[in-house]
C-alpha cells in the first residue's frame, strides 16, 4: 500500500444558519431527475447517480416509499442521538458538539469502516425544517477548533447530504436521500458501484427496521425527550462562529491510498455513510 500522502482542502466549509433556498435545492434534488442516471430499479425504491466537478464520487439519490411508516416516526428516528447507538451499527462516536440556533447544529461523527479501509470521521452542521408537508433534515462538512482532524481517521467530507420527507394520504411516507460525499483518500472505482447497487438499497432496509423498532424503543426510553421538535430541551452548549474559523494548517489532512484494497475483503461491507 501506498504510504499517505496530504492534500489541501479546496472546498469552503462554512458554518451558517440554513435558509429556505437551501431547502428548496434539495428539494429540486430530490424530485429532478434531469441529469441522473438510474442505476438501481427495485420498486418502491430506486437509486440514481450523478456526476459531480469537484469530487471523483458521483453523487448519489435513493428515492422510496414506506407504506408502513409515518412520516414524523422517520424523522424522529433520524435525529433521535440516543436511539442512533441502537441501530447505527457502524457507528464509533457521535458527539452533539452544540447548536446554533433551534434549527441548527453541529456534531461529530466517527464510523467504523470494515478492514482493511480505515476509519472516518465527520464534523458536520446539521440543519432541519418541518413544514406540516414536507420534512427535511441536511448536513454538510464545517470544521469546529474542538475537532480537528484525528490521527487514526480519514476526514470525510460531505459537501450535501439531505432527507426529504413526505406523508402520504394513505398513511405512511416518501422517503428521498441525496448524498454528496466524499470519504477522502484514494479509492478504488468499484467501490463506487459498490455504494450505488448495495449499500443505497440496505440503508432504505435498515431504517425500515429502526423505524419499526423504535415504536417499541422510545416509550421506553425518555419519550417526551425532542429538542429537534421543543427547542426548550435543547441542553448543548450554543456556538460561536469564533469556533468554526479554521487556519490554513487545519486544511492539511491525510490522504490514504486504499486503491489496491480487493474487492473480495469488503463482500461484508453494510450500511455506511458515505
Amino acid at each position: 500500500m501506498s504510504r499517505p500522502r496530504t492534500h489541501t482542502m479546496s472546498v469552503v466549509c462554512c458554518v451558517r444558519v440554513a435558509e429556505d433556498q437551501d431547502f428548496e435545492r434539495l428539494k429540486q434534488l430530490c424530485d429532478c431527475h434531469d441529469g441522473w442516471s438510474l442505476a438501481y430499479n427495485h420498486p418502491p425504491t430506486k437509486v440514481w447517480t450523478r456526476p459531480t466537478k469537484n469530487s471523483t464520487f458521483q453523487m448519489i439519490k435513493v428515492c422510496t416509499v414506506y407504506t408502513d411508516i409515518d412520516a414524523n416516526v422517520l424523522y424522529d428516528v433520524l435525529h433521535d442521538p440516543h436511539y442512533r447507538q441502537m441501530w447505527d451499527k457502524h457507528m464509533i462516536k457521535s458527539v452533539d458538539v452544540g447548536y446554533l440556533n433551534p434549527n441548527n447544529d453541529v456534531s461529530y461523527y466517527a464510523i467504523a469502516c470494515p478492514a482493511p479501509l480505515k476509519n472516518r470521521d465527520f464534523v458536520l452542521q446539521r440543519s432541519w425544517l418541518d413544514t406540516g408537508r414536507e420534512l427535511y433534515v441536511l448536513n454538510h462538512s464545517v470544521f469546529h477548533h474542538q475537532y480537528p482532524p484525528r490521527k487514526g481517521f480519514v476526514r470525510g467530507l460531505s459537501h450535501l447530504t439531505g432527507y426529504l420527507i413526505r406523508p402520504l394520504p394513505s398513511g405512511g411516507c416518501s422517503f428521498s436521500y441525496v448524498s454528496h460525499c466524499d470519504p477522502r483518500g484514494k479509492l478504488p472505482p468499484w467501490l463506487v458501484n459498490k455504494l450505488t447497487h448495495v449499500l443505497a438499497p440496505k440503508m432504505v432496509k435498515t431504517l425500515h427496521k429502526a423505524c419499526m423498532q423504535y415504536l417499541t424503543w422510545k416509550p421506553r426510553n425518555n419519550p417526551n425527550y425532542k429538542p429537534w421538535i421543543y427547542p426548550e430541551q435543547i441542553s448543548i452548549p450554543r456556538i460561536a462562529f469564533s469556533q468554526c474559523t479554521k487556519s490554513p494548517a487545519d486544511d492539511v489532512v491525510e490522504m490514504l491510498d486504499e486503491s489496491d484494497i480487493d474487492e473480495k475483503a469488503l463482500e461484508q461491507l453494510n450500511h455506511s455513510h458515505f
